[in-house]
């Protein structure tokens, strides 16, 4: 009896190693979540704000979502990646989605070879170690802001309890958060689950981050918006980024007027609520004169992003099975 409590001790021992070991697997980091591998809106900002806070450990797995001929995603030196030089890259994929295992520990950097494409942002720098302890990323790190050492608790002031609530602040829209207003390469209900669960008032303003030249936003009938009808937009804003505030309640139907862009999904529709007597006082930003779209913010009830790492647990799923079948021949 005590032989086999002493086996069970030691195949305690083994699992919870290997329970320890599952918790550290692999993780598969989609590059951009929703934003996937584009040139985005942003700028060069919009993949080191992703990657920042993030740890990439070797085993990780990183997938660059993008269209077949439309991208192309190259590993370079680090000199390349800065001047945006693609002659000689370390390696290339041209077909999506790619999906590219990091093998070694140290700064690995990734851009897309197509003209013009990295040096309007299309690029990411990361830093991969060999633990699952936090490694610095290689994008500028902000300043950190100090704050002195004695400084005085500030002193809490009790409103009357029957203190009437202060009127709601306008709020400010970025449509699509990091995607910006593009053709969504998550699908063509990707600013419809943007928006889900958000609440739009009459005074917030809507921002739709697009460069000139390819992409519009219009303001349409809910017919025109259900059918991709772009013959007679309400409102037509050619500028990015446009800047649009609410200015009545209602539904508000917004798409591009580019072709095809609208059937992939390059539309929002929203709700407004609230009136003018809830309004601030308008800001000296030109608005369209004509009824506002609707506009979107980060949703409160959206699905997970893609990014969120899983851990891999089929590998360590044979030994534990093993181990099983080994325990109870022992205590037979």
């Amino acid at each position: 009896m005590a032989r086999k409590l002493s086996t069970l001790v030691v195949f305690g021992a083994i699992l919870f190693a290997l329970l320890q070991h599952v918790s550290m697997a692999q993780q598969t980091h989609v590059v951009g979540d929703t934003l996937g591998w584009t040139v985005p809106n942003g700028g060069a900002a919009s993949y080191s704000t992703w990657a920042a806070g993030k740890t990439f450990v070797v085993g990780d797995i990183l997938v660059f979502n993008f269209r077949t001929g439309s991208h192309s995603v190259a590993e370079v030196s680090k000199g390349a990646f800065d001047s945006c030089n693609t002659s000689s890259p370390i390696s290339i994929s041209t077909i999506g989605p790619t999906n590219i295992t990091l093998t070694s520990v140290g700064s690995h950097y990734y851009l897309c070879t197509f003209p013009s494409h990295c040096t309007l942002g299309q690029k990411l720098a990361i830093n991969v170690s060999g633990s699952t302890s936090p490694a610095p990323q290689p994008s500028p790190a902000t300043p950190p802001t100090t704050t002195p050492v004695m400084a005085p608790a500030p002193s809490v002031s009790i409103a009357p309890a029957m203190a009437p609530a202060p009127a709601s602040v306008a709020q400010t829209y970025i449509v699509g958060d990091n995607l910006g207003w593009s053709v969504p390469t998550s699908g063509p209900n990707s600013y419809q689950r943007w928006a889900n669960g958000k609440s739009f008032k009459v005074g917030d303003t809507l921002v739709f981050n697009f460069v000139n030249g390819t992409h519009n936003v219009a303001m349409v009938s809910k017919a025109s918006f259900d059918s991709c009808n772009t013959t007679s937009p309400i409102n037509t804003i050619s500028n990015g980024p446009a800047r649009i505030r609410l200015t009545n309640s209602g539904e508000h139907y917004y798409m591009c007027t580019f072709p095809r862009h609208c059937s992939l999904g390059q539309k929002l529709a929203i709700n407004v609520t609230g009136t003018d007597a809830t309004a601030p006082t308008p800001s000296t930003t030109s608005t369209p004169s004509s009824p506002t779209v609707p506009s979107s913010d980060s949703p409160v009830n959206s699905p997970p992003a893609p990014s969120a790492s899983a851990p891999s647990l089929v590998l360590a799923a044979l030994p534990l099975t093993f181990l099983s079948f080994a325990l109870v021949r022992l205590l037979n």
